[in-house]
């Protein structure tokens, strides 16, 4: 045995000749050899064959584990084949064994691991059921079947099919009409509480007021000396609000057309603005990352709520808490109260700019969009929980309307517009925005966004300097 472990001398022969030795390796070799032949035949260890063997003791093992709960047919499709194609040669057999050959008796849809069975175990014992899941479609979500481990996964399958919701029916939408007059992009649009007449604010720093029904233009206002960015009218009073990329928020008289008060105080451009549906108050938000609360009377600026570092690109105001939510470029949303003049949430989940946010106007809720995967989220009030993503509208989402049927209108920077089931979160509709004739196909993207008062009608600004009215098909 030492020479196993020291490497052999060499021999000298009676000449006085060297005699090189084997090489170790084969030493090592035969020396197994001859012990394979020694004790093989007593303890049976069958090692010719053990690469071999090794290698299905691995298929098996693999096979037990990745597939013991698919290797049998279902019985509904053991039922439904029972008569179509060839009958096997061992049909015959299985035919004669009768009902007892359990339920795991169907044809096999993967084997591999039987082979290595040991030849002594009992084979007449049987063995658990390995169906599949019964069929949705015909037992139910929530059927028996499988082994036992997967009830965790049917009580679970049973606890989402109580609570899925079914999307209702919304009418598809069709473009209506096209109208010019701007000489830049639109980005402001609102409608008159009566639902007569819109406002449209551009890039040409002119207010157009447009006749709902006719489309034709009504009066041009202007005063600003830059882009307008903010269009919002106060249900209870005549008044027209503007802001701009100039800093000036500006209150119209729509009886004498003229400008009758201006708001001071923010130091860049003004994107946004909204009036409180109850109260006299007046709410902007812009570059300077702060939202302003304005009295609308007195033109006293309130609050000024800062906790944003970037621009304040959305603001809507409703009349319980949080009353002001805003959406800036810092992807954050915050929902501020009003009567303390604080921050009461920060909502993180956007992972880019929030652009837009849409609230309705019953169902305490509201949405928000911004840009990438999972864009478009929508929130529960007035904690600002998560409730769901709408996936479909994978763009830069510039604006989000939604009217009293539960219809969401996502317009994008890219000229896609998708319409959604608000309620489930399902996109029923994919529209495309067709640039005027003579633009680029650049300018095709959508910037703003409102339905009219009755739903029924969905008013869009874009790039390509038009309004496009979209309505319902009848």
């Amino acid at each position: 045995m030492s020479t196993e472990v020291a490497a052999p001398a060499p021999s000298t022969s009676a000449a006085g000749e060297t005699t090189p030795l084997p090489p170790l390796a084969d030493l090592v070799r035969r020396s197994a050899k001859r012990t394979r032949v020694t004790y093989g035949g007593e303890f049976s260890l069958g090692l010719s064959d053990e690469p071999e063997r090794a290698t299905k003791v691995k298929l098996a093992s693999k096979l037990a584990r990745e597939y013991k709960d698919v290797q049998v047919l279902p019985p509904v499709l053991q039922a439904a084949g029972a008569g179509a194609g060839p009958k096997r040669p061992a049909a015959a057999g299985a035919a004669a064994a009768g009902p007892a050959a359990g339920p795991s008796a169907g044809p096999k849809l993967i084997t591999g691991g039987d082979s290595l069975r040991d030849p002594g175990a009992d084979t007449a014992a049987p063995s658990a059921p390995r169906a599949l899941v019964k069929f949705r479609h015909q037992e139910g979500f929530a059927a028996e079947g499988g082994a036992a481990s997967s009830r965790l996964s049917q009580a679970l399958m049973r606890k989402k099919e109580a609570r899925e919701v079914k999307p209702v029916y919304h009418p598809q939408w069709k473009l209506s009409r096209v109208i010019s007059g701007h000489m830049g992009w639109v980005r402001a649009v609102t409608v008159d509480p009566g639902n007569q007449w819109f406002a449209t604010g551009a890039g040409d720093r002119v207010i157009k007021i447009w006749d709902l029904a006719s489309g034709e233009l009504k009066l041009s206002l202007t005063g600003h000396i830059s882009t307008i960015r903010g269009l919002a009218v106060s249900d209870r009073h005549p008044y027209l609000f503007s802001a701009g990329e100039d800093k000036m928020v500006k209150c119209w008289d729509l009886e004498t057309n003229k400008v009758i008060r201006h708001y001071h105080g923010h130091y860049s451009g003004v994107y946004t603005i909204a009036v409180h549906p109850t109260l006299d108050v007046l709410v902007t938000g812009g570059r300077d990352a702060s939202v302003r609360v304005w009295d609308m009377r007195s033109r006293a600026n309130i609050f000024t709520l800062t906790g944003h570092t970037s621009t304040v690109a959305d603001v809507k105001t409703q009349n319980v808490d949080p009353q002001i939510i805003s959406g800036s470029m810092d992807s954050t949303i915050r929902l501020w109260d009003l009567a303390a003049g604080k921050s009461m949430q920060t909502l993180t989940h956007h992972k880019k700019a929030v652009r837009s946010l849409a609230v309705h106007e019953t169902e305490y809720s509201f949405a928000s969009g911004s840009s990438g995967t999972n864009n478009i989220k929508k929130w529960k009030c007035p904690e600002g929980i998560f409730v769901n993503n709408f996936v479909g509208h994978e763009a830069i989402i510039n604006t989000l309307s939604l009217n009293q049927e539960g219809v969401l209108f996502s317009g994008a920077d890219n000229g896609t517009l998708t319409m959604w089931d608000y309620a489930t979160g399902l996109p029923f509709q994919h529209l495309k925005d067709i640039p005027q004739p003579g633009s680029l196909d650049a300018e095709a993207g959508v910037f703003c966004s409102t339905f009219d008062r009755t739903g029924t009608r969905l008013i869009t600004g874009g790039a390509d300097k038009t309004i496009k009215v979209y309505s319902e098909v009848a």
